[in-house]
């Protein structure tokens, strides 16, 4: 059997195409990881990690993006894992068919562009650090994978599990899926060597969201005024936009201070806020 038959139909179909142009300009004939701002793992203790924190997820096949030297693919297949490893550069990618010939099936595209298809899967990455954003963006509009075991920047996998302060996007995505912060990968342990050190972020689908997909725009409209919005304190951003009582309540119960800034607030502390709103909303026709 070989790599295209081993992928899904919807994958098969795909990967028999002409590849896309990436995109941000990126060319599609890159000279090596270091163009593409890939730093790959060299030590391998970092891939067997990865690998094993997927032991714990509900037993499903991976879908590797940016597969590039092969480290955590060897990882995988090592631990016994059904592979599909993406990788942009061909030369890569070419290497990576020969390694893995019968063991994972290895597809040449992008990662911000491949179809990640309709079948239940765990996503892996080594994801270049310039890329973070948008991949992470990309993998909370996908519906199907359950674990998400991915190396990033140091500073953004602290900013993503809330560690010193709540971002936006974390806030955001809170009710649907839990981010957490698993360990530190020092710069020594990629090559080329970058600048900063690693970390390993887990994200991971809530069995129950938090707040229903029906409301998904709602709260995500309530998060993005409550961090965009003028004012010196929670009470003042939110002034006008909720009831003032409301927000006090919610503040009190939530052990916040008057002076908090949205970034103070822990992330699951914003659903019981969207709740609050939606039970005073309920209550408008009939006050009075």
């Amino acid at each position: 059997m070989n790599d295209s038959q081993r992928l899904p139909p919807q994958r098969r179909a795909r990967s028999a195409r002409a590849r896309p142009q990436p995109p941000h300009g990126r060319t599609s004939r890159p000279g090596g990881p270091h163009e593409l701002g890939q730093n790959w793992l060299a030590d391998h203790r970092f891939p067997a990690e990865m690998a094993e924190i997927l032991r714990h997820a509900p037993p499903q096949e991976v879908l590797e993006l940016g597969a590039g030297n092969g480290a955590i693919t060897r990882a995988l297949v090592a631990a016994g894992f059904r592979v599909t490893a993406v990788e942009i550069d061909p030369r890569c990618a070419a290497r990576l068919r020969r390694t893995f010939a019968g063991q994972a099936a290895i597809v040449e595209g992008d990662m911000l562009g491949f179809d990640f298809g309709a079948r239940p899967h765990h996503v892996v990455a080594n994801v270049p650090f310039s890329l973070t954003t948008p991949l992470l963006r990309r993998l909370v509009g996908q519906n199907h994978w359950d674990t998400a075991v991915l190396v990033v920047q140091w500073e953004v996998a602290r900013k993503r599990a809330g560690v010193g302060g709540t971002t936006m996007f974390t806030a955001a995505w809170w009710p649907w899926y839990e981010f957490s912060l698993c360990r530190r990968v020092p710069a020594a342990a990629f090559a080329p060597r970058p600048s900063v050190d690693g970390g390993i972020l887990l994200v991971r689908r809530r069995p129950v969201p938090l707040v229903q997909a029906s409301e998904r725009k709602t709260y995500q409209d309530l998060v993005r005024v409550a961090f965009t919005g003028p004012g010196r304190g929670l009470p003042g951003i939110l002034h006008g936009r909720l009831p003032e009582r409301a927000v006090r309540d919610w503040m009190a119960a939530a052990a916040i201070g008057p002076r908090a800034l949205p970034r103070d607030v822990p992330a699951g502390q914003w659903t019981s806020l969207h709740e609050r709103r939606r039970r005073t909303a309920g209550r408008r026709p009939t006050e009075g």
